[in-house]
């Protein structure tokens, strides 16, 4: 019964001076799993998200099809949400926003390697990735209090969407596509909250 809800239907966000994204990400070896609901790769601890003064941990990343994010109405063929929390346990997810195009390398190590069964998490330590390969160049971002878009959907959840997008194959497309149709959250109400948009 939140009214603090994500994902969200972003629009006419407030242009304000605001921390760049630093993103210190590592590589680190592949922890893969099909949850059943998406693919999820788990993120060995060391790599890190500051925004100002506040610095959050990278614990894994995972994606939906579509989009759950829309910019203006436009829903986009893929996004990554990069899951991280602070020492207090306080969420921040970056999404990356995907459009079908050129492939993706990163993508590409994942689909090979997504495990046939279902729940099980499968670690190949003869595969190193570093998530800041599935990041467009630029970090500008759109910004919200929001909550997961899994149950149980808690609040207080910052996001930060970035504006640039990334791009993956048609092949690689349809390769989530057959196993996730729609592994998505309905769009939720703002509900009064102010979407910031960085300079």
């Amino acid at each position: 019964m939140g009214h603090n809800q994500s994902p969200i239907d972003i629009h006419n966000p407030k242009l304000t001076d605001l921390p760049e994204l630093k993103m210190d990400y590592k590589a680190v070896p592949l922890s893969i799993i099909n949850n059943g609901h998406t693919i999820m790769v788990n993120y060995a601890p060391g790599s890190t998200l500051t925004a100002g003064n506040k610095t959050y941990s990278l614990k894994q990343f995972h994606f939906h099809h579509p989009s759950e994010e829309l910019i203006d109405g436009k829903r986009f063929d893929m996004v990554g949400h990069l899951v991280h929390a602070d020492a207090d346990g306080h969420l921040a997810v970056v999404a990356v926003l995907f459009k079908a195009g050129v492939s993706n390398p990163l993508l590409e190590t994942l689909w090979k390697n997504i495990p046939s069964e279902k729940d099980k998490t499968v670690e190949i330590s003869t595969v190193s990735l570093n998530v800041e390969d599935l990041l467009p160049s630029q970090h500008g971002y759109y910004t919200y209090s929001g909550s997961l878009t899994t149950p149980p959907c808690t609040e207080g959840v910052t996001w930060y969407i970035l504006k640039a997008r990334s791009s993956l194959s048609n092949e690689q497309l349809t390769t989530i596509m057959k196993l996730y149709p729609r592994d998505i959250r309905p769009i939720q109400e703002l509900n009064h909250r102010e979407v910031l948009e960085s300079q």
